[in-house]
């Protein structure tokens, strides 16, 4: 089983790069899966420019760049969002990442680890229902990292709270589980 872990952050200075590599931290001894992380920012994706909707282009883009997305994406079984919260909904640049493409996520697991002021947990709620969607399975627990309390040195670095790494596990349980249930409904 292969899950990437997606950065869903483009932003300059992004704190969700500090809050990927505490995931890609917590997986690395783990050995239900081959944990990949892919950062969206090196895909350089354009908006939505593609002639052909996602849901009837057959994997066939126009775009180099969604044609190289769409094989990243493709050849995972199941994703971690690493999301933010931005003015309490999901960030621009990973949900045009996620509606570029579409038979690349059907039926696949899916896992939600969001940051923000108040844990990202706004951001959350949309993507469950963005998600379902796409008949992507998503886990019922989740991790949320609070912006305020989780950071020191004036925010700059992250301190996540002891709990997370137990939380996280049982997430990554629920993924691995969900992600190898839904494997026979994949086309």
């Amino acid at each position: 089983m292969k899950i990437a872990i997606i950065l869903g952050s483009t932003r300059p200075g992004r704190f969700g790069a500090q809050v990927a590599d505490w995931v890609m931290e917590q997986v690395a001894g783990r050995d239900d899966a081959e944990y990949v992380l892919v950062d969206l920012a090196e895909y350089d994706l354009d908006l939505l420019n593609e002639p052909t909707v996602p849901g009837a282009a057959k994997r066939q883009y126009d775009n180099p760049k969604t044609r190289r997305w769409s094989e990243t994406i493709d050849q995972f079984d199941g994703f971690v969002f690493v999301t933010p919260e931005y003015n309490h909904g999901v960030p621009a640049a990973l949900k045009n990442a996620f509606d570029v493409l579409y038979p690349e996520w059907l039926h696949k697991g899916v896992a939600l680890v969001s940051y923000g002021a108040d844990g990202g947990v706004r951001a959350v709620e949309h993507w469950r229902t963005i998600l379902a969607n796409v008949q992507m399975h998503v886990t019922r627990g989740q991790v949320s990292f609070s912006t305020m309390l989780e950071v020191e040195e004036d925010g700059a670095v992250f301190a996540p709270a002891e709990r997370r790494v137990k939380e996280l596990g049982n997430v990554l349980k629920q993924l691995t589980r969900l992600t190898e249930a839904t494997s026979s409904l994949r086309p």
